[in-house]
């Protein structure tokens, strides 16, 4: 195992200053490292692609007529969606980054029904990019070395090289927000929400409002991946009831297919701030193509809660604007989670609504994970359905 610091700062020393990426809990100790440091830059992105494209803009602005050297940091199950840009922006004009990628679900290594799938084949999606890796180091006196094979390939190709992460390599490193952190937040803040985040509802609150208004005979509540499923579930495991695993920002496109399949049912989707910023395009589809029969939830903390409590960038976000401007017939936001409850019972309109209710972060500690299968759990819902008017 080897301190965050010590990969760093010979990453530092070979010109690596840039970092970006999106949050897996193997990776807080890099991201809270690098945000204590205000000679290192991280931006927080919505989605893996979008790290690999922001990083290739920052190599193209160049240093001594080079590419700058960028730090990509992202999940082995997020690879998925940064495929395009490795294979058609960074291949094809020759900006190379190094990626840190989390090897979440290493075959003989106990994971999530998630990565059961995705660990196997995460060398193999590499190579198929010609994109060459090698194992994380787990030793101090490894990393220069791993660093300088890195750079020679992305120096003499000007494309990526990947550094495969495995479970327990870099020591935890506590987050301490400086000034200048704290700065960007109180910059973006301004505009939502309005009141300190300890007087904020919690998520099982809110969650609990969302069992009190979602009666078994008429409603499926499908709940995004992370605590909010698992939250949901140690509050009341109903067969009306799916807990996303992986899939971040899927749960909405999901709910919609559902909807728009079971007209008869009112389908109510737990969203949360990091997912709905990875795939905001589904607000546009969903406010054009679904009818009143779909609730989309939005529980707004700020951070990605499940992978260390990194911020996002929802405080800047009028998620309720966004919302109205793709069509939905409407879109409130709130602090107060009575008003989903009442929000909830309201009677269909001719579109979707949204809610977006600002909560606190933090979450109840030993959080259990659902006993059944994923696919259980889909097995018992569709059973559910079956037994449903307009089947």
């Amino acid at each position: 195992m080897i301190e965050a610091r010590e990969f760093v700062e010979a990453a530092r020393a070979r010109g690596f200053r840039h970092y970006a990426g999106v949050p897996c809990s193997f990776l807080t100790p890099f991201i809270d490292f690098v945000l204590r440091d205000s000679s290192l830059a991280y931006v927080s992105m919505a989605n893996e692609g979008d790290a690999v494209a922001l990083n290739a803009g920052i190599a193209l602005a160049g240093v001594g007529g080079r590419p700058r050297r960028t730090v990509t940091l992202m999940q082995n199950s997020g690879l998925g969606n940064a495929v395009s840009p490795l294979t058609s922006l960074t291949w094809t004009f020759r900006l190379p980054q190094l990626l840190i990628v989390t090897w979440r679900g290493q075959p003989g290594v106990i994971d999530e029904p998630q990565h059961a799938l995705m660990g196997p084949i995460t060398p193999a999606m590499l190579e198929a990019m010609e994109i060459p890796w090698e194992i994380f180091p787990t030793d101090t006196s490894a990393i220069g070395a791993a660093l300088d094979r890195a750079t020679a390939h992305m120096d003499a190709s000007g494309r990526p090289y990947a550094l495969l992460m495995a479970k327990g390599t870099v020591a935890a490193q506590a987050l301490e927000a400086t000034s200048e952190i704290a700065a960007k937040r109180s910059r973006s803040a301004a505009r939502w929400p309005s009141v300190p985040a300890d007087t904020r509802p919690t998520r099982s609150e809110a969650l609990r409002e969302v069992l009190a208004h979602t009666p078994l005979e008429s409603s499926v509540v499908l709940a995004s991946t992370g605590y909010c499923g698992r939250e949901l579930y140690a509050l009341a495991d109903r067969p009306n009831q799916l807990y996303m695993v992986g899939s971040m920002g899927c749960v909405t496109p999901l709910a919609l297919g559902l909807a728009l399949a079971r007209p008869d049912l009112r389908v109510v989707a737990v969203d949360g701030d990091g997912a709905a910023l990875m795939r905001m395009g589904a607000f546009a589809t969903v406010g054009a193509y679904a009818a009143g029969n779909l609730w989309h939830l939005l529980l707004d903390n700020g951070v990605h809660d499940s992978t260390g409590g990194q911020p996002t960038v929802s405080s800047n976000v009028s998620f309720a604007g966004i919302a109205a401007a793709c069509g939905y017939a409407e879109a409130i936001e709130t602090d107060d989670a009575h008003e989903i409850g009442a929000w909830l019972e309201a009677q269909a309109l001719d579109g979707p609504r949204f809610a977006r209710l600002a909560i606190r972060p933090g979450s109840p500690h030993d959080l259990p994970r659902p006993t059944l299968t994923p696919f259980e759990i889909r097995t018992r819902l569709m059973q559910h359905l079956a037994t449903r008017a307009g089947t």
